[in-house]
């Protein structure tokens, strides 16, 4: 067996005690108070027991202690290596990032971990590996994500003003309601359902690629829908066709469903059967046509995502009979569930005054 550590001999086991006693830092104390128990004479083993380690740690222990002194029984922690990035480096990355490869420049549409990996080797000398480049991504607070699609012609700044002003033009649409009717927020639209279905993603194990049935066929319906989040309701019609006669029949449902006595503003976008002089409004209703080619304005939309997630993808329609009942029963079971259509629907630029 090695021989033990002499420890130094400026320190008596009286004063290591008062140290132990004094210090801010409870694993420097415990080491103390071993070591002062080393030069009380007490065994090797049971000194290392008062300080709630084994014999080698006391013994490394004994060691700093004798090169530093007591300072040298604080807990030294390692600040890892130093960042390879400046914080300026950092903040360019990140604008980067943010703003997207150049397509002519950069030769790709969208940032891949090995194109950043490039990047950073031309613009800052810094070689990473690949998977580097994630961890560096996600402390940046970047994650891989859809992008929200976007209609090419369309105008951001009139979107932002409609949400900005919307406040005055619902006040002149009501302007010859009565004071003080109630009055509810709607949203309306449509989507197709069919046989052509789609598939979410889904949990599976790693390394495997689950199947699911694709059909080929082309047979559908339009399920119309409208919801008041508010207070967590709807209405809807599953119909062979999008057209004004199925749009006047959903009006009439929707006007149905309005709550007693209160007066529905539908917002809507601007297809034919919308904004056609054909359609007969219910007198409970004024319509209001959302600004064109901006359709996260409406939240049916996130509507129907929610239920091809949940109850319509994945799935084979064998007729047109079975999509109708699919749709029906989706959308009753999204009627059951009213806080999840609030969740989805409220809108804080359209319910200021009528939550």
């Amino acid at each position: 067996m090695p021989a033990p550590v002499r420890l130094r001999t400026d320190f008596s086991a009286g004063e290591l005690r008062r140290l132990a006693a004094t210090t801010r830092h409870a694993n420097q104390s415990r080491r103390l108070l071993s070591l002062a128990a080393v030069l009380d004479g007490v065994s090797r083993a049971d000194a290392a027991r008062i300080g709630g380690m084994d014999r080698q740690t006391l013994r490394d222990w004994a060691h700093r202690f004798n090169a530093l002194g007591p300072d040298g029984l604080k807990d030294d922690w390692s600040r890892g290596p130093q960042a390879r990035l400046a914080p300026e480096q950092l903040a360019e990355l990140s604008a980067l990032v943010e703003a997207g490869p150049d397509r002519a420049r950069d030769g790709v549409v969208r940032w891949r971990r090995v194109d950043l990996q490039r990047v950073i080797a031309e613009r800052f000398g810094v070689v990473y590996h690949e998977r580097t480049v994630g961890k560096l991504l996600d402390r940046l607070g970047f994650s891989r994500i859809s992008a929200r699609p976007r209609h090419p012609a369309q105008d951001a700044w009139v979107v932002s003003e409609f949400k900005k002003t919307f406040a005055r033009p619902l006040k002149a649409h009501l302007a010859d309601l009565p004071r003080g009717k109630p009055v509810e927020i709607w949203f309306q639209d449509e989507t197709r359902i069919g046989q052509k279905n789609g598939t979410v993603h889904q949990w599976a194990r790693r390394g495997t690629r689950p199947r699911q049935p694709a059909d080929q066929r082309y047979e559908s319906a339009y399920l119309f829908g409208a919801i008041c989040p508010a207070r967590g309701t709807g209405a809807a019609l599953a119909m062979p066709h999008a057209e004004t006669s199925a749009m006047q029949l959903h009006l009439e449902e929707i006007s149905r469903t309005v709550a007693r006595g209160a007066h529905a503003v539908l917002l809507l976008d601007r297809a034919g059967w919308h904004t056609t002089a054909n359609l007969d409004v219910p007198k409970n209703l004024t319509l209001v046509f959302l600004p064109s080619r901006a359709p996260e304005l409406n939240p049916v939309e996130n509507v129907w995502q929610y239920l091809r997630q949940n109850w319509l993808s994945n799935r084979v329609f064998n007729t047109y009979e079975s999509i109708i009942d699919a749709a029906c029963e989706a959308w009753n079971k999204l009627l059951a569930q009213p806080n999840t259509i609030t969740s989805i629907g409220l809108r804080e630029w359209a319910h200021i005054g009528h939550k």
